[in-house]
């Protein structure tokens, strides 16, 4: 059996040093470097990709031992719109091929390409290089347009056709959940034979559910007070707007529950979406609260000093977010769709809501409210809930799809041994 030792991960729009919550950084980023990290514990060096964003960024980074990350400079020395990406797209690949031609070992076992403008690049790079491709799309443009809000605008036809482009090239594909392999099957003709599934994992080490006394008070919410959170980027496929249209019905539905409500994070993508004025129209500034995006450690104490946190997705290839809250003891609501389905245990570590009425998440919410030792009891099973999802677990499924991919590419290439690195 052929072993993997170096893997290129290619994450060309977004880095995993960025702060998540941020920009186009989300549960992705967490995850490219969290999944990084425990292949590198399990002996896999990883050097990561990603496009530089700025003149006076360092040419190697490292996050973490065994992992490297190369900010590769290619078009403007800023931050552009991921839509500008694919315009850069052949000039990324010969800078990558540069940097690793440049490597006393030059070689990689396999790519592994997050997101759809790289696993463009990584179909170049791996007939480049001879060696296989594995992908992970995280979102798709088809699924993303069939949720679609009015007056959105859709994901572009190029990106579907990288989509497809990416399933048809690529050696192995990992999807985050059965649904997210299903919907590659469906939507894009995908072979199921090639799919692998591997769930994300959250750190254990930093997400507990210990001191959550301590992190009301340190945050300011009195005893009696029912404190929501939402955390992750502020656009409109989040749903920070129907959290808070949720609140401000049962705000005048329950004059009684002492509410409060807490946003982290920074506005995504379009900028007419304006949160403080969707917070000013409801009503709702003496209830709500704006912070920016914090590292995870604060993160979690946030989470452990919220009653509920609240996840309004359109969609969620799996959602970090309610694993990682889960995992601080905390109950999630969210709406049924794509992973948080996999990722919340209905009933009993949290509620999956159907569809985007306000009403119908204020129900949800104060249902929760009038229930406290429900809740606690939701608390307790979702922290043993997300014991499961680790990320070593996540690696090691990982490194299964790697072999296969590598028994696969090099067996249909009549040799039975991956070449030396």
């Amino acid at each position: 059996m052929p072993l993997v030792r170096r893997v290129a991960f290619l994450s060309l729009h977004t880095s995993p040093m960025e702060q998540p919550g941020s920009g186009d950084a989300g549960g992705m980023n967490v995850y490219i470097r969290a999944l990084a990290a425990a292949l590198a514990e399990s002996g896999v060096e990883v050097e990561i990709f990603t496009r530089s964003t700025a003149a006076d960024q360092p040419a190697v980074e490292h996050p973490s031992p065994g992992v490297c990350v190369h900010n590769v400079f290619a078009g403007p020395a800023r931050k552009v719109p991921k839509e500008e990406l694919p315009a850069l797209l052949h000039t990324m690949v010969a800078e990558i091929d540069r940097i690793k031609a440049d490597q006393p070992r030059g070689r990689y076992d396999l790519i592994h390409s997050h997101y759809w403008v790289s696993g463009v690049a990584g179909l170049e790079l791996s007939e480049l290089w001879g060696v296989p491709l594995v992908h992970t799309m995280h979102t798709m443009a088809k699924v993303k347009n069939l949720l679609l809000e009015s007056g959105e605008r859709p994901e572009p036809r190029r990106r579907e056709e990288g989509e497809h482009r990416i399933v048809d090239g690529a050696t192995r594909l990992i999807a985050n959940t059965a649904a997210e392999a299903a919907e590659l099957v469906s939507h894009y003709d995908a072979d199921p034979d090639r799919i692998d599934v591997a769930p994300p994992g959250v750190d254990l080490d930093v997400f507990t559910p210990a001191f959550r006394a301590k992190a009301r008070s340190d945050h300011g919410v009195p005893p009696g007070r029912f404190h929501l959170l939402f955390a992750g980027r502020i656009q409109r496929l989040k749903g920070p707007q129907i959290l808070i249209k949720a609140a401000a019905l049962l705000r005048a539905r329950r004059p009684d529950i002492d509410l409060q409500v807490t946003i982290l994070g920074a506005v995504s993508g379009a900028k007419d979406f304006d949160l403080q004025a969707l917070i000013t129209a409801a009503g709702m500034d003496d209830v709500v609260t704006h912070h920016p995006p914090v590292s995870a450690p604060k993160l979690a104490g946030w989470y452990r000093s919220a009653d509920v946190v609240v996840m309004p997705s359109y969609s969620e290839s799996f959602g970090l977010v309610a694993l990682e809250a889960q995992a601080c003891g905390t109950p999630v609501v969210a709406t049924r769709v794509g992973g948080l389905s996999r990722a919340i245990f209905d009933g009993r570590t949290g509620l999956l809501v159907e569809g985007h009425k306000a009403s119908d998440w204020a129900d949800a919410l104060e249902s929760l409210h009038d229930d406290p030792l429900t809740r606690e009891d939701m608390g307790r099973a979702a922290s043993v809930h997300a014991q499961g999802f680790g990320w070593h677990h996540t690696a090691a499924l990982t490194l299964e799809s790697y072999q296969g991919a590598l028994v696969q590419y090099f067996g249909t290439r009549s040799t039975t041994a991956v070449p030396a690195p």
